[in-house]
């Protein structure tokens, strides 16, 4: 799939890959306060507005350059108005450099929620000493020969190995229990007309997506060697009720690389902390897989919400009309005109080839 977009386009950016594939029709499938010490000095002031009086322990998280700033002012602009001016949910921005004045003022005027500016501390970031530079420079000239998006990058690996194993332990993040990622230049197309925290805690759910897909197989080639070993170590981590049908097509003995894709993701950092992810996390941390390959934080926290939990505790927020360039996720029907949504119903990747929404469906059927 990969492949086919780099061929399309050389920037992987001017094409969308909607345009790419004939889309088939598709029908319409059955407060917390931050403790003083933690709070950023040029946070938000509380502003008189109405909000919604019942909240989830919950925030938005954003990671990002002050380079980005347009597209996190688009973003949260596109949040506040399709949802959060209704419920005031506090923002945390991070950073791996500090965010400049400027920057904060540009962000501050785009919502009446608490917002709190983080820099991530250089040991969650910079890539380990123990990594072997030489092995891993040779796997970037590997993955550069192939056209693969970010395959000479370190920075994105640092990314990939921060979202996947030290964002939730951040102090900014300690006082909250849900988060909702939200990544520089992302759409919201349709109004949100509930909390989707609130239904994330009422029905004892851990992770929740709007798009899922396949992975590339060049990034990742012995991530699922390394699943195996670590289910072969810990078997009492897996759930009886998994959803290992959504990753393997052959009860576990090969990844069939589906997985969430993790730019829009609601989900429960409790479980992130617990001590079986952990535990997972550090084991796939030993391999070096970040690295010496390109192990994304997507399949990561796709494979271990669909071994660890049980599969109806993960969601899809068929409702939220979502976009992050090239994919997108549009609502049909009565959702689509009830979310007064802004997007084409049948410009929607759900049912595309590439899609694993039916891998996803097919659980519960």
């Amino acid at each position: 799939m990969h492949f086919l977009l780099s061929i399309f386009s050389d920037s992987y950016g001017r094409t969308s890959f909607l345009a790419i594939v004939d889309l088939p029709s598709v029908e319409d499938a059955t407060p917390i306060e931050m403790p003083n010490h933690l709070v950023n000095a040029h946070s938000s002031p509380n502003r008189h507005h109405s909000i919604s009086s019942k909240r989830a322990n919950a925030t938005f998280v954003l990671l990002c350059r002050n380079s980005d700033v347009n597209g996190v002012v688009a973003s949260i602009q596109s949040v506040e108005d399709r949802f959060n001016k209704d419920y005031r949910y506090p923002w945390v921005l991070l950073n791996d450099e500090p965010f400049t004045e400027d920057f904060k003022r540009r962000v501050q005027i785009m919502t009446h929620a608490r917002i709190s500016f983080g820099l991530i501390p250089p040991e969650q970031w910079v890539q380990p000493e123990w990594i072997d530079e030489a092995r891993a420079r040779d796997g970037r000239n590997q993955l550069s020969a192939q056209r693969i998006i970010y395959a000479d990058s370190v920075p994105y690996r640092n990314m990939c190995r921060f979202n996947s194993g030290f964002f939730y332990h951040h102090e900014l993040l300690q006082p909250y229990r849900y988060y909702w990622r939200v990544e520089p230049d992302v759409k919201f197309f349709c109004d949100i007309h509930y909390d989707p925290f609130m239904y994330m805690q009422e029905h004892d759910k851990i992770y929740s997506f709007t798009i899922s897909l396949y992975e590339w197989e060049p990034t990742i080639k012995t991530l699922w060697q390394s699943v195996r070993e670590f289910i072969e170590l810990h078997p009492e981590y897996i759930d009886p009720q998994n959803a290992m049908d959504f990753l393997s097509n052959d009860g576990g003995n090969s990844y069939n690389l589906c997985h969430f894709w993790s730019n829009f993701e609601i989900a429960d950092m409790d479980f992130w902390r617990s001590e079986r992810y952990q535990a997972f996390f550090n084991h796939l941390e030993s391999k070096g897989g970040f690295y010496y390959e390109r192990w994304g934080d997507a399949p990561i926290h796709s494979i271990a919400a669909a071994l660890f939990a049980r599969k109806d505790q993960i969601h899809f927020f068929r409702d939220i009309g979502y976009r992050h360039e090239h994919f997108q996720h549009c609502p049909r029907g009565t959702q689509w005109e009830l979310g007064r949504c802004s997007c084409d119903p049948d410009d929607t990747f759900d049912y595309t080839p590439f899609s694993c929404v039916k891998k996803f469906e097919g659980l519960f059927i």
